[in-house]
């Protein structure tokens, strides 16, 4: 059926199940995609996807954010941060179906419903497509590392085996990312992302019950504030405890893609089971983003150093088995390789939205195959090329993942539902936006000054 949007370029709509993507950029069948290929999924599938890829591994910072704003403005901070992307994910999932018989199953495309085709694109295709393939390249970094780490604590003192090089490493974990993605689709991904899931809530829950069984000794709980006598100083490091609280929430650009696995009709559409799903995963999110915060400072006070717990813990339990530490990093590899596919999803799609447009076909499995195997090689070469990205978290987090997760989603939500002008809705998105906006801004301003304090050791090409 051919229908207008306010009497701009046509577009497709299939009123009857399968229920097809609305927007104004050119996409072909979306059972040729691998985010919707199958919508076969239910409230728990999606969950297992949620807390594999917004459960994150950033969340290890926590408590230096604590060491900086202290007990009770870590709290309020981590609090309103929670609430507040929260509240943005379930404008997301109304959004997704806001029109009856229309899907939009892509952040992309509902940012380009809701802004127009210029706007949207210019504005959001930069800060999705980094979250996506940017997150991949910080997965390969980070699970190469502690590949790395595993490697030297089972092995200490005890086998004459060559270290391998952090390239090497890097390339083991991108072999066996790339070879898990060969899965067909994002609901085929369901048993990688329940395994992800178990891994992060069992190190996560590791990380800051062990702490707390064994504390150090000469513990305080003095802001690292009062350290510095001149202001700038102080903003600056307030500024980077608030990036590190607001930065730890992530995956609202794969969020529309995990609800469109979700069967849907006109009768009965994804809305509440996608609710049931967030709920549900946020719980258990929750009952491990506070604890790692709140526990973890209060397990090492001031003595939490720049790497968190990942580096803190090891530092003050020697005690702790090799074996143990080992299986606490094998447990944080296993969710890093199983939340790269979820991420590269939305790259993936776009890749094949490429070439079935171009070609007007699916894809077969060797061209699929092919694509991925191009990501993948892609993002080992950013990778090896730029292994200090991490470093950059906060400049970079304060241009794509603060408006995508505080600030899009409330504009989006007053241009395609309309609410009454100046009334209160209007407003109270309206103020959220803008709010999110400012703390981008005001993110990568302080990132910038940061470097500027204490330089960047840029090691290209040498992980």
């Amino acid at each position: 059926m051919l229908k207008h949007s306010d009497g701009r370029s046509p577009y497709l709509v299939v009123k009857i199940h399968p229920v097809t993507d609305e927007s104004d950029v050119k996409h072909p069948r979306d059972d040729w995609l691998p985010t919707t290929e199958s919508r076969n999924g239910n409230t728990y599938f999606a969950a297992f996807h949620i807390i594999s890829s917004n459960m994150p591994f950033q969340s290890l910072m926590l408590p230096l954010a604590f060491a900086t704003l202290g007990w009770a403005w870590g709290t309020i901070c981590l609090t309103i941060a929670f609430i507040w992307q929260l509240y943005t994910i379930f404008l997301l999932i109304e959004l997704h179906e806001s029109v009856p018989g229309v899907r939009r199953s892509r952040f992309l495309f509902l940012a380009v419903a809701a802004f127009g085709k210029r706007l949207g694109m210019s504005g959001v295709l930069f800060p999705v497509m980094y979250l996506s393939g940017g997150q991949c390249v910080t997965f390969i970094i980070t699970g190469g590392l502690t590949l790395k780490l595993l490697f030297s604590t089972l092995c200490e003192n005890t086998c004459n085996a060559r270290p391998l090089t952090g390239v090497e490493w890097f390339l083991i974990f991108t072999c066996l990312a790339i070879l898990i993605a060969q899965l067909p689709n994002l609901h085929a991904m369901t048993p990688v992302s329940f395994t992800g899931g178990v891994m992060v809530i069992s190190y996560c829950t590791l990380y800051w019950a062990l702490s707390v069984k064994d504390r150090p000794e000469g513990l305080t709980y003095e802001s690292s504030l009062n350290h510095h006598t001149s202001v700038v100083p102080k903003i600056g490091e307030t500024l980077n405890a608030i990036g590190i609280v607001f930065l730890t929430f992530r995956g609202h650009n794969v969020m529309l893609e995990i609800q469109g696995t979700l069967p849907s009709n006109l009768k009965e559409t994804s809305k509440e089971p996608m609710r049931r799903a967030v709920v549900i995963s946020y719980a258990l999110i929750a009952m491990c983003v506070f604890p790692l915060g709140i526990a973890g400072y209060w397990a090492y006070g001031n003595k939490i150093n720049d790497g968190g717990l990942i580096t803190t813990f090891p530092q003050f339990h020697k005690e702790v088995t090799k074996f143990a530490m080992g299986a606490m990093y094998f447990l944080y590899i296993i969710h890093c390789l199983c939340s790269y596919q979820v991420y590269a999803m939305p790259v993936f799609d776009n890749l094949e939205i490429r070439y079935t447009s171009a070609k007007n076909r699916r894809c077969s499995r060797l061209v699929r195959a092919c694509l991925r195997l191009f990501f993948g090689a892609l993002t080992f070469f950013i990778a090896v090329t730029f292994p200090f990205l991490p470093k950059l978290s906060t400049f970079f987090g304060g241009m794509t993942l603060i408006p995508v997760t505080y600030a899009y989603p409330c504009f989006m939500w007053i241009a395609l539902k309309k609410p009454r002008p100046r009334g209160a809705m209007w407003w109270f998105n309206v103020v959220l936006g803008c709010l999110g906006m400012l703390i981008g801004v005001l993110l990568v301003a302080t990132a910038i000054w940061t470097l500027h304090v204490k330089g960047l050791h840029a090691n290209f090409y040498k992980p």
